[in-house]
């Protein structure tokens, strides 16, 4: 018998639930089934596999090397026939579309032009767009739930496998309201630890670069910080506080063309991160992608040549 004939749509929605949660009640929880169901359903597609898919553990489940082999066309294979499902709807076979990971350091700027050029070309075409952490996008991208993801995310461990197209270098700065105290003559890196700073999430690839910053300022991180990859709370934060804001270029680039935040010149450049297009190889690119990759590319011109 051809095992892959037993293998059933249920088996592969259990697999990537688990995958994506680290833990059988969770996705037991997600699937509206019981533990017992989905543990079940796991042994089923382990045996028909000859192989364990999953490491347990006390605090949950993570994939073996088996797993992580499966992952690259389970994911892929439930999108595809999803996306199948979906384009036979009534006129839904019509427009393409595209679903995109983004990070919150290009949502500002560089994707409202991609999407703008997008719109222009393909008066059809749907853009979907998910953000969050690079970690929790790129999880995305692997099992199939996204197309692209954009942003910097070299330098994160789940890039692995994935592929990654450069498209422009993107450096940290420093940025204040206009009338902000720190702009005034005299003033130094050693008063930063005045102020409240605004930094990226802990563990994030541009945090990393935030905390390179302080250390060639030669001073640690101010112990009153905001915490967050949300820019619009970070630019109303500042602007509405004495707060500095250590910030990807990108995302202040339009507040500071027009004079609403102002650059904190302390003498120092962070060199900055490669900003790129990641994709998943074994994923069939469709004609959305394709054109959504071309727009980036256009698009980031601009910021490779400001």
């Amino acid at each position: 018998m051809n095992i892959d004939n037993r293998i059933k749509y249920r088996h592969l929605l259990c697999f990537l639930e688990i995958s994506r949660k680290g833990s059988l009640a969770r996705a037991a929880e997600t699937l509206a089934v019981s533990q017992p169901a989905i543990s079940k359903t796991l042994k089923e597609l382990e045996a028909l596999l000859g192989t364990s898919l999953f490491e347990r553990s006390k605090t949950g489940v993570s994939l073996t090397a088996a797993g992580s082999a499966f992952l690259r066309y389970a994911g892929p294979s439930v999108q595809a026939l999803r996306e199948g499902v979906r384009s036979l709807r009534a006129g839904e076979h019509e427009a393409g579309m595209v679903r995109l990971g983004v990070l919150s350091t290009v949502e500002s700027a560089l994707l409202p032009d991609v999407v703008r050029r997008l719109h222009a070309q393909h008066a059809a075409l749907v853009v979907s767009v998910a953000t969050g952490p690079g970690a929790y996008l790129l999880g995305q991208l692997r099992s199939g739930e996204l197309d692209l993801v954009i942003g910097r995310v070299t330098d994160n461990p789940q890039i692995e496998g994935l592929s990654f197209e450069h498209l422009y270098s993107e450096s940290m700065t420093l940025v204040v309201r206009p009338d902000h105290a720190l702009l005034g003559a005299g003033a130094g890196a050693g008063q930063l630890g005045d102020y409240p700073v605004v930094l990226p999430l802990a563990g994030t690839s541009i945090r990393r670069s935030a905390d390179s910053l302080f250390m060639q300022l030669g001073i640690g991180a101010p112990p009153r910080r905001l915490e967050t990859l949300s820019v619009a709370l970070s630019r109303r934060y500042v602007l509405d506080s004495d707060a500095v804001w250590v910030a990807p270029l990108d995302a202040v680039r339009q507040d500071l063309a027009c004079g609403e935040l102002v650059e904190l010149d302390l003498g120092l450049k962070e060199p900055g991160g490669s900003v790129g297009i990641c994709s998943n190889p074994s994923l069939p690119p469709t004609l959305a992608m394709q054109w959504c990759c071309e727009a980036l590319r256009e698009a980031a011109v601009v910021y490779r040549n400001p």
